[in-house]
């Protein structure tokens, strides 16, 4: 038994000899547990089984060495070298994350960890793919949200909001500058209200020339939130015909209902006059009689 204490002596200081100051206390605890292997084994062995105890006993021995020499050089080895080692693992997980980036649309993050694939691991075919692939995946996501943006805007023109989408052209322009999709998109809208501008001057002429000087009213007070004092000026004419029409008009069709003592059409045509024509001698003469008129109207209903 003398000569597997030796044994175990001599691996326990070997394994003290071998560690540095890193690896040294995980070695010693390593040689402390051969030891305790060697001396359980030379405690249970049988008399009659003394040479076949023996020779399991330095198996055992040897594995263990094999192992303690194993862990020595890992621990010997730098940070770097472990890394060279660990590569295929450290690639499948830098490419994981990379794909989880770029599902995120988080470009700047992915092109980091592609950079980190060529110049920490070396795999700059890959980091390359990974370029294209980003690239891609960025210009459909930006061409994707400008055509979104963009058709919104269009609902804005189409509603005549030129005000919002005026400050929408200009949101998007900011956002997405490298699109060439938001080029202009400001004067896309400048062309659209001066088309529809234009539009609503053919159909008050339209209406005046044809006398229907209701339609014509409603549209020239559209059409006074568009025009400049020097546009409106050729067209002042027509509408102070077309005003005079159309009060005349109101004014028939009020005193035809309080002579046929409609007084409900006659407060409504009335309260119409007050409005649109407040400095009218017309307005004054229905003033003076409106507060009878919704009476009488009042007590129909």
């Amino acid at each position: 038994m003398a000569w597997l204490y030796f044994v175990a002596l001599a691996i326990g200081l070997g394994i003290v000899g071998y560690g540095g100051a890193q690896s040294e206390p995980i070695l010693i605890g390593i040689g402390g547990l051969a030891l305790v292997v060697i001396a359980c084994a030379a405690a249970t062995r049988e008399p009659g089984r003394r040479s076949l105890g023996e020779s399991e006993t330095l198996r055992q021995l040897r594995e263990l060495q094999h192992s303690i020499e194993q862990l020595g050089e890992q621990q010997a080895l730098s940070d770097d070298a472990r890394r060279v080692l660990n590569r295929s693992r450290e690639r499948e997980l830098l490419q994981r994350a990379i794909e989880e980036d770029i599902r995120a649309e988080d470009w700047d993050a992915a092109l980091v960890l592609v950079n980190e694939l060529a110049e920490s691991f070396g795999y700059r075919a890959d980091a390359e793919a990974f370029r294209e692939k980003i690239d891609e995946a960025r210009h459909e996501t930006v061409d994707r949200k400008v055509r979104e943006a963009i058709a919104d805007l269009d609902q804005m023109v189409a509603a005549m909001r030129w005000t919002d989408a005026m400050a929408e052209a200009g949101r998007i322009g900011r956002l997405y500058p490298e699109s060439h999709m938001t080029e202009g998109l400001r004067q896309r809208v400048l062309q659209a209200r001066e088309r529809y501008k234009q539009e609503l001057e053919r159909r008050f002429l339209n209406a005046a020339h044809e006398g229907h000087a209701e339609e014509a009213m409603h549209l020239i007070q559209e059409l006074d939130q568009y025009l400049t004092e020097a546009e409106a000026e050729p067209l002042k004419e027509v509408a102070r015909g077309v005003i005079g029409q159309a009060r005349d008009n109101l004014g028939v069709r009020f005193k035809l209902a309080v002579q046929d003592k409609q007084w409900t059409v006659a407060a409504e045509l009335g309260e119409r006059i007050i409005e649109e024509f407040p400095n009218s001698r017309m307005a004054e003469e229905v003033r003076s009689l409106i507060d009878g008129i919704r009476d009488r109207a009042a007590a129909l209903r």
